[in-house]
């Protein structure tokens, strides 16, 4: 059993910075970032392998979020730069993927934290 907390979350303007963070519990293997903004289907935003030298983006944000994992706290960033409206959405930590691609199932779920951006 794994568990996920989202935390950092928040307000910004367009053009800023947030930092997103995950704290798993267990043994997380592959994570990732998703994220859903109303009205939308749940993208995939980053994943990362187990040992974090594997890393995807979704094309929308290649250049401007990075996702990086402390494997000695079992935590998870998404740091994201440069930040557009449509970033907006609620933000998902997700972990426990066979294919660890962003298009593939994850078995467990935080519970999300919002980023709103404005412009």
């Amino acid at each position: 059993e794994v568990q996920l907390v989202e935390s950092g979350g928040g307000s910004v303007q367009a053009g800023g910075s947030l930092r997103v963070s995950c704290s798993a519990s267990g043994r997380p293997g592959c994570m990732a970032w998703f994220r859903q903004a109303p009205g939308k289907e749940r993208e995939g935003v980053a994943t990362i392998n187990y040992d974090g030298r594997i890393i995807n983006y979704a094309d929308s944000v290649k250049g401007r979020f990075t996702i990086t994992r402390d494997i000695a706290k079992n935590t998870l960033h998404l740091q994201m730069n440069s930040l557009k409206p449509e970033d907006s959405a609620m933000y998902y930590c997700a972990a426990w993927s066979a294919q660890c691609q962003l298009e593939a199932e994850f078995r467990y779920w935080g519970q999300g934290t919002q980023v709103t951006v404005s412009s």
